[in-house]
């Protein structure tokens, strides 16, 4: 159950990252949810290195550096993804 989770976790940061960077994104639904998940992983470790990795009640804390996490790998991935399919589509 807790792979369902992180998979809902992470179509649900991806689309809003998504969302959040200007412009138009060129990667797919899948790359975005993969993203999502590895920029909700980076937040948790960031929000574990400030010590807010567990609060009581709703941790808004750690959401919020796993909104920032998967804003940035969204970026980044999204940055390569087009530029790996821009190079394919000349040759």
């Amino acid at each position: 159950m807790s792979w369902l989770w992180a998979i809902i976790v992470g179509l649900v940061l991806g689309l809003i990252a998504k969302a959040i960077i200007p412009g138009k994104q060129q990667i797919p639904l899948w790359l975005t949810t993969v993203l999502g998940m590895i920029g909700a992983v980076v937040g948790n470790w960031i929000a574990a290195r400030f010590g807010i990795n567990e609060t009581r009640g709703v941790d808004w804390g750690r959401h919020l550096f796993q909104l920032i996490g998967a804003v940035a790998v969204v970026g980044v991935g999204d940055a390569l993804y087009s530029m790996v399919r821009g190079n394919r589509s000349r040759a």
